[in-house]
């Protein structure tokens, strides 16, 4: 889906992205991890062109970025960022119409697209499509952000720290909403944070960067147990490295299949860090696992969760 192919941005002379080389295949959540300054944002503004480039090549989709134009490449792309970006006058519906309506869609179909992108993000149409932005609370924007920015169907998503300004109560209940977003949909999205848990939580693939250059790129489990170097493992962190064990591993890969318990299910994609959090909430050892139709399909234990 992307392709960046020695890829180098400086800034004055001075090296922003160095020599990057990345592939996020079709349907991948990509998450660009590192400090500050160490160009994961700059390297996501250059995927659409609002960066320039020094060197190299980038492709989305088979399509060198370069000969494409860069309005045309835009409206390919979702992008959503911290702040959100809503035209402050125009309504939730207007925002979100916002690609749809320049690409020339049909009125009835702009409606019916905001109608199913309100839902998906579990905002009642009939109560948000009038209000203002700033009639919204802080996540209820970033919902807003989210669905202006899949509302024409793009098949990539970029996201630069999207949720880095809201408390966290609500960021948890965001990431909660685009990781179900991301398996109801297939979108291929790049998501850029400094926050290790984050990335833990929504990633299939993550790429560390430092100064420039990529460190690691490896499924989120890999990049916990097998840290490519002494600033991948200083960045994920020693400390709580049992937590983040579990928070990266499914229940399905841990249930007892066929057996059975009492009290609510967890579904099986749920993360050995929520049956944890669940099993201590609730003062049990054993919780029923269901599977996507919400069918029981077995138990896990307490002891499932270190062996």
């Amino acid at each position: 889906m992307i392709e960046i192919d020695g890829v180098s941005k400086s800034y004055d002379g001075r090296p922003v992205v160095i020599d990057l080389t990345l592939n996020v295949p079709q349907g991948a959540f990509c998450v660009l991890l590192g400090p500050s300054g160490c160009g994961k944002s700059t390297t996501l503004r250059m995927i659409n062109r609002l960066v320039p480039f020094d060197s190299g090549t980038i492709r989305v989709g088979g399509d060198d970025v370069l000969a494409v134009p860069p309005e045309e490449l835009r409206r390919r792309i979702g992008y959503v960022i911290q702040s959100t970006g809503l035209f402050p006058h125009w309504r939730v519906e207007d925002n979100i119409a916002t690609v749809p309506r320049l690409l020339g869609w049909a009125q009835q179909r702009v409606r019916g697209r905001v109608t199913e992108l309100l839902n998906l993000l579990r905002l009642d149409p009939e109560t948000y499509r009038g209000k203002y932005p700033h009639q919204l609370s802080g996540g209820e924007q970033q919902r807003v952000g989210v669905a202006r920015a899949l509302a024409a169907d793009p098949d990539l998503l970029l996201m630069d720290e999207p949720f880095g300004a809201v408390d966290p109560i609500t960021r948890d209940a965001l990431q909660a909403e685009l990781a179900r977003i991301h398996r109801a949909t297939g979108k291929t999205i790049v998501f850029v944070t400094h926050d290790i848990e984050e990335a833990l939580r929504l990633a299939t693939m993550i790429a560390i960067m430092d100064h420039g250059r990529l460190v690691q790129t490896d499924a989120p489990v890999d990049i916990v147990e097998r840290p490519a170097n002494d600033f991948a493992r200083d960045f994920v962190g020693v400390q709580g490295l049992g937590l983040k064990l579990l928070a990266v591993r499914r229940v399905g890969d841990r249930m007892r299949a066929g057996d059975s318990a009492e009290g609510q299910a967890i579904a099986t994609d749920a993360t050995l860090a929520d049956a944890l959090g669940v099993m201590v909430a609730r003062r049990v050892d054993r919780l029923p696992v269901s599977d996507e139709s919400g069918g029981t399909v077995g138990v896990i234990a307490l002891a499932d969760l270190v062996r």
